[in-house]
């Protein structure tokens, strides 16, 4: 016999539990252990015959129960006299709970503990698993279960998977009106009364800056719904924690609600009492003492439990740079440029007398008033807080004032400022505001911090992961902490290979790379100026190591200066989240991630996502930098970022920029597998106008498309790609300009004169070798490799593009085979030793023999080096002169002489 059952007074989560179970367990019989609560009790009055083998204790013989499947509980104490079976060893145990495991729970053979919102969530998921079919009565029972366990899915203990499973039960065909109709069922008079003496009874603490009440009362008989009425409480009242106390019969029962469980955790509170729960949610039962007893001991325990607030001095952002009276507004907003900043306080003789926001520049600097002094625009009336006082109010006080920055002043000295991103960031995880404060020397939160160890080592070289344990090994040394940062972290997170490493050293860089290659081999070149080195290898691979620093831009699109700064800053002077992420090297952290921006979420989601607001004005280069990640990881730009690419380009940044710079960007464009999408895409946000203002993308954009299937084709016919990838597609963008245009733009982006040629070369020549391919009749496989040998190789991706004709593109590959497989045997030795001296003959020659060979004139090396004879003799090729020897007489001049005993000779010359 099988048995399903939960805890005594079993609530909806736990029916609802039972009705699952049995889909899973169909020959299981459904028994409740005990008393009900009320919303079960009244849902049964109506549906009780609407479910399968309901049974009591009494209904049962638990000699013949072979397998007890308990849910919502695992603990002995809850299931009445089921517990006897605990003790049977013929008695098969499955649990399905959603509470934490707590010192002398059941063990099960079959254990699926999980803390989430509700039990019941954990049992469809395998029903889902298994395609089981429910009915929409099966689907409503559920879902009562589901959203009285979360509060209607709001709850702080609600995850994602108790929102999808309610969002299934929806598709089943749950009925909303009957879960509302049950959750909200009206007070009975006793629960009235009882929350009437809760609310007499009750007492505010503020302790370690949170608020929490504590409420008693007492009654001759058992109230069910303590916890709805603990509930009601907390909603009445608004506070941080609630706790209610009640005599009931003889036990006293204690319920707990918390809204911040990071900050008082009511499963810890309730196990001193021999309870359990959630964190956000639970109970304990107390014999043996009074109310008064129990409420001192809790506030007692809730005194030392309780987590300080997060304070003003955790999360400030110092030191603070800050302006004076006399400062400019130009001046002003450079420093806010420089550092992030969104707002700057203003000290006289050293005490603090107004704040200047980004607003109030960027107001004055419309107005043509760069040249004011802050003074006249600041903020006099400024409202102040300490470095003590609690989050919860400052963000009463924000709220208040609607003040988005305060200045934390200890004494007369401003000592930091808090934002209202800040604040924000407390108490929503990963929040990301509207401009990012990182003038810090505190951690202020960490995102994940998942070691990704396991990952380096699947995706890693042996090479790569020995240079970074090493480096780790080397900082703690030295005293200096060390990571790897950027593309690598990124790559390795999406699981694709670097060889790339960029190290940022807390401490100094150089002295750091003088001693790791010490110990890993290589030469080191050091740049005092920026603190940053590279260690180079013998084989040519080298590795970046720079100290950690800020950058800045004195102006839109300049280059950036550096100061020397803290691992976070590194991070933040980078282009997007993405490639804003670090890993920890030391020994004692190797593999620990460092998210300070959360780039990992935004890889899982696909996004690229810029830094702050100002971004693309201080660089450019970005803009072509977030098109070509999005392209190349299948990644899309996040809103913020697109408008803000978008505001950039229509304020003409890109024309600020250096070609050199400019160049850099679109040759790594033009070098990636798939550059197509990443043209067009600079086409749809109007970047390609400033990369090619004489070219009008749509005219070259189907030869650009067809790139990459062309280069496919070369491919499979032997075509070795050129080192220079980006060569091919740079002649599919100037194919159709004039030579003029052609080497105006090469000159522009400073390509070498080789390269130069290139193009020039394909502009002259590609249509005369279009057309000799598309030629009817016969033509001469020598005439047709000789027209398309006037193109560079790198062009012949385009030549295919262009060709329309199926014959032509026959005639092109019977023109790429025979290059590749045609070349004559005979050579200038040959030549040679039929007696005929060297010069511009033999090339000619080679040449007329090759043709002969593509148009089957000639097949073995018998044959060609007949040809190449009749031809030299045909043309008059000059023949060698034997040269007459030195002396009187025409034998052979020999030298003898001695070595050890040995003689030898030299043949005289010819």
């Amino acid at each position: 016999m099988e048995i399903i059952t939960a805890h005594v007074n079993t609530d909806l989560d736990g029916l609802a539990s039972m009705v699952a179970a049995q889909k899973l367990y169909p020959g299981a019989a459904l028994v409740f252990p005990g008393k009900l609560s009320r919303n079960v009790e009244e849902f049964l009055a109506l549906h009780k015959d609407t479910l399968k083998h309901i049974r009591t204790i009494k209904d049962i013989n638990i000699d013949q129960v072979k397998r007890l499947i308990m849910v919502d509980t695992k603990s002995p104490g809850r299931v009445s006299k089921l517990k006897e079976l605990f003790n049977r060893p013929q008695v098969e145990v499955h649990i399905f709970d959603h509470h934490p495991r707590a010192e002398g729970d059941v063990k099960g053979k079959v254990e699926v503990v999980e803390p989430i919102g509700a039990c019941t969530t954990l049992l469809i998921e395998r029903i889902r698993s298994k395609g089981l079919e429910i009915t929409p009565l099966e689907a409503t029972i559920m879902a009562l279960g589901i959203y009285e366990d979360t509060g209607c899915l709001v709850f702080t203990n609600t995850t994602p998977r108790d929102i999808r499973a309610a969002a299934f039960l929806l598709e089943q065909g749950a009925n909303l009106a009957v879960v509302a109709d049950f959750l909200g069922r009206p007070l009975t008079p006793d629960q009235k009364a009882l929350l009437k003496k809760l609310l007499v009874s009750a007492e505010h603490h503020h302790i370690n800056g949170n608020k929490i009440l504590i409420a008693r009362g007492n009654v001759d008989e058992f109230i069910g719904g303590l916890n709805l009425l603990t509930h009601k409480l907390a909603e009445i009242e608004q506070i941080d924690a609630v706790f209610t106390i009640v005599e009931m019969e003889d036990r006293i029962h204690m319920v707990g609600r918390c809204a911040l469980k990071e900050k008082i955790n009511c499963k810890e509170v309730m196990e001193c009492f021999g309870g359990g729960g959630h964190p956000a949610a639970a109970s304990a039962t107390v014999k043996d003492q009074t109310v008064d007893e129990v409420a001192a001991s809790l506030l007692e325990i809730i005194k030392e439990r309780v987590r300080p607030p997060l304070t003003v001095r955790d999360i400030m952002s110092s030191p603070v740079k800050m302006v004076f009276p006399e400062t400019t507004i130009e001046e002003a907003g450079k420093i806010m440029l420089r550092y992030g900043h969104t707002g700057l306080p203003v000290i006289k003789d050293g005490k603090l007398v107004g704040v200047i926001s980004r607003r109030d520049v960027e107001k004055a600097t419309h107005h043509g008033l760069g040249h004011a002094p802050v003074k006249g625009y600041m903020t006099v009336n400024v409202i102040t807080v300490d470095g003590g006082m609690n989050i919860n109010e400052v963000q009463e006080l924000m709220i208040e004032k609607d003040i988005g920055r305060l200045p934390v002043v200890e004494g007369d000295r401003v000592v930091g400022i808090i934002s209202r991103t800040d604040v924000l960031q407390t108490l929503h995880e990963g929040f990301k505001g509207r401009y990012t404060t990182t003038y810090t020397n505190q951690k202020k939160y960490t995102a994940a911090s998942t070691n990704i160890r396991p990952d380096m080592h699947r995706v890693l070289p042996q090479r790569i992961l020995n240079i970074l344990t090493r480096a780790g090994e080397t900082a703690r040394s030295m005293g200096y902490q060390v990571y790897a940062v950027g593309g690598l972290v990124r790559d390795v997170l999406l699981k694709v290979e670097n060889l790339d490493v960029d190290l940022v050293v807390e401490g100094k860089g150089i002295e750091l790379a003088h001693k790791l290659a010490e110990t890993i081999g290589g030469r080191v070149r050091a740049h005092e100026k920026f603190g940053t080195a590279e260690i180079v290898f013998q084989d040519g691979y080298w590795v970046d190591v720079v100290t950690a620093r800020v950058e800045y831009y004195e102006y839109p699109a300049a280059l950036p200066q550096v100061e020397q700064s803290s691992l976070k800053h590194d991070l933040y002077r980078r282009d997007f989240t993405i490639n804003a992420m670090a890993v920890a090297l030391n020994p004692e952290r190797f593999g620990e991630l460092v998210d300070y921006f959360n780039g990992r979420e935004d890889l899982q989601i696909g996004a690229v996502r810029v830094l702050h607001n100002l971004s693309f004005i201080e660089d450019p280069t970005r803009i072509l930098r977030a098109i070509r990640f999005e392209q190349r990881y299948d990644m899309a730009i996040e809103p913020q970022t697109l408008r803000l690419i978008k505001e950039a380009v229509r304020e003409k940044v890109l024309a600020r920029l250096s070609t050199e710079r400019m160049w850099g960007e679109l040759k790594s464009i033009l070098e990636e597998a798939d550059p197509e999408d990443m043209m067009d895409r600079m086409s749809e946000l109007g970047v390609w106008d400033y990369l090619f203002p004489e070219i009008t993308f749509w005219e070259v954009q189907p030869v650009i498309s067809e790139m990459p299937q062309a280069l496919m084709i070369l491919r499979n016919w032997g075509w070795a790609e050129p080192a220079e990838r980006w060569l091919p597609y740079f002649l599919a963008i100037l194919h159709w300009t004039t030579q003029e245009t052609a080497f105006e733009i090469c000159q522009r982006y400073f390509l070498g004169r080789r390269q130069t040629d290139k193009v020039l070369d394909v502009i002259a020549h590609w249509r005369r070798a279009l057309k000799s391919l598309s030629a009817t009749g016969d033509v001469p496989l020598s005439e047709l490799t000789k027209s398309v040998q006037t193109l560079p190789r790198e062009a012949y991706p385009l030549f295919l593009t262009l060709l329309e004709d199926k014959n032509a593109i026959r005639r092109f590959r019977l023109v790429m085979e025979s290059v590749h497989k045609n070349k004559p045997s005979v050579n200038g030795k040959d030549i040679r030793a039929m007696g005929f001296q060297p010069g511009p003959m033999y090339r000619r020659a080679l040449d007329a023999v090759w043709r002969a060979r593509l148009d089957g004139l000639v097949q073995t090396r018998e044959e060609e080096l007949e040809y190449a004879r009749n031809y030299l003799i045909q043309h008059n090729a000059p023949k060698i002169e034997p040269k007459k020897p030195k002396g009187n007489n025409a034998q052979e001049n020999r030298t003898v002489f001695r070595n050890n005993g040995k003689t030898k000779g030299t043949k005289p010359r010819v």
